[in-house]
């Protein structure tokens, strides 16, 4: 007759199935609040206070879970460095159709990837300090990038402009103060010209200019935009 199974002191199991291992169990929520402390450090504060986008926190914070529970749970299987390899393989090239990831977005996406597959699958032969050594020198490495030596960062946004005659060198102030009334981009530092369609009468503009708190996120998402044309190419 199946019972419960109270006998065992560190399990709970109902017949031939485990209900619990609590030494298990209790390694597995340390790791996911390490891991996910990291990652709100990592995501919440270094990245979304300079960029102030809400979608891709919402993004990394949950490929992190995902990822970090699903190496753990099937690290058993000792497909690790195979399985670590893949998943960075796969992951490592995701690419949004809708909208087009910036390299410093892909770069957090990587770094997310990274820490949840260290903090899942290091084993018993990595001490606890090595695990928080790992994750702390990213931290703070991001943290130097992001705070103190690139405490600026220079945006771009792709621009289909209709004033070609305005592309021409010798009226780049003209098309410079344009685009700054027309943007509401008022730090705009450099023009790139691309693309001129003389059949539309279209030319497509990049402009950079230093991410502040007002602007900042806006880049990339016209860059489809782009995409969409060389694909019809």
């Amino acid at each position: 007759m199946n019972i419960l199974n109270l006998l065992a002191p560190d399990k709970i199991t109902f017949g031939s199935i485990e209900l619990i291992d609590f030494s298990s169990f209790l390694e597995m929520f340390i790791r996911f609040s390490l891991n996910m402390v990291v990652i709100l450090i990592l995501i919440r504060w270094l990245y979304y206070s300079t960029t102030r986008r809400k979608d891709y926190l919402f993004t990394y914070i949950l490929i992190s879970c995902v990822i970090f529970l699903l190496c753990y749970l099937l690290a058993n299987v000792k497909l690790q460095l195979g399985f670590a390899l893949g998943l960075f393989a796969i992951f490592g090239i995701i690419r949004y159709r809708t909208n087009a990831m910036p390299i410093r977005e892909m770069t957090y996406l990587f770094l997310v990837i990274g820490l949840s597959i260290i903090n899942a699958l290091a084993d018993t032969n990595t001490s606890v300090a090595e695990v928080l050594f790992t994750n702390i020198i990213i931290l703070f490495f991001t943290f130097g990038f992001e705070k103190i030596w690139l405490l600026r960062h220079e945006a771009s946004r792709i621009i289909n402009y209709e004033k070609i005659d305005l592309i021409k060198p010798e009226k780049y102030n003209e098309l410079l103060a344009d685009l700054k009334e027309r943007t509401g981009i008022k730090n705009i530092s450099r023009i790139e010209t691309g693309k001129i369609d003389f059949l539309k009468d279209t030319c497509i503009i990049t402009i950079y200019f230093e991410e502040t708190d007002t602007n900042a996120g806006i880049d990339g998402e016209v860059e489809n935009d782009k995409d969409d044309d060389d694909d019809d190419d």
